[in-house]
């Protein structure tokens, strides 16, 4: 089966994760979220441009688009030769390169189906509150009201979310199915989260494998997930389960400019 191409991912992904505030400049896209997530608070360049003079009035354009939310100006930039002509330009500018992140993708369709859903996973259609909790314990930066920021991102596409309970019933893990072009189409792996005091039980593993069918009983024809470069034990995860490399994208972040203080 042919998935889609890094072009069309970057759409699905943008959809998966929607900026509550956004707005569209010259061919990109200003994606704002009171600072919650580098993702929901990035510039997503989709048509990176090639011209040099018009690059630059889009980027004085989004630097006031960010400085008016008080925002840094960090773009979302993928590795591919459409941005080489971006790269040029933030390069020149002194953005910084950081979080670089691994596209992975698998077949949704084929062996299996809907009985193989683990035991001790239970699924819906909204993030419970334990749910949330959990994911926000080991992923979340802020209090309750970037938590609610959050929760505005997450269920702003139609998704799906596991949460995997231990042997005492308490919650152990959670994942996130997002399926923003609808049934058929494919689904994203978000939000895969592990209390740390219960890794390596095969708690994410469950995890996922419940996304996974849960994927394949709403007819995905295939899976994508994001995963950071230096985060070697959850590609070995993905990896054993079938996904594959399909794309790279890091942060470019503005360097903060250096005020003179004194007399």
């Amino acid at each position: 089966m042919t998935g889609p191409t890094l072009a069309e991912l970057e759409v699905l992904m943008d959809a998966a994760w929607p900026a509550p505030d956004s707005a569209a400049s010259a061919g990109w896209v200003l994606r704002a979220a009171a600072g919650v997530t580098q993702r929901a608070n990035s510039v997503w360049a989709r048509d990176p441009g090639s011209d040099p003079h018009h690059q630059l009035g889009a980027l004085r354009e989004a630097r006031l688009w960010y400085r008016t939310r008080r925002l840094p100006l960090i773009f979302q930039v993928f590795a591919d030769q459409r941005s080489a002509a971006l790269n040029s330009l933030l390069d020149g500018q002194g953005f910084t390169r950081q979080s670089e992140t691994l596209i992975m993708t698998r077949d949704s369709a084929g062996a299996g189906g809907p009985e193989d859903m683990p035991s001790g996973v239970e699924m819906s259609g909204t993030p419970s509150e334990e749910w949330l909790q959990l994911w926000w314990s080991v992923d979340g930066r802020g209090g309750p009201a970037e938590r609610e920021t959050a929760r505005t991102i997450l269920t702003g596409c139609p998704s799906l979310y596991a949460l995997v309970r231990s042997d005492d019933g308490a919650p152990a893990a959670v994942g996130r199915l997002a399926v923003p072009d609808g049934e058929g189409g494919s689904g994203g792996v978000y939000c895969m989260a592990t209390r740390p005091d219960l890794r390596r039980r095969g708690y994410a593993s469950r995890g996922l494998a419940a996304l996974s069918a849960a994927g394949r009983a709403a007819g995905t024809g295939r899976l994508w997930l994001l995963v950071t470069a230096q985060n070697h034990g959850a590609q070995a995860l993905y990896a054993a389960a079938g996904f594959r490399e399909a794309g790279r994208y890091l942060y470019r972040q503005e360097r903060p400019k250096r005020h003179l203080t004194g007399c």
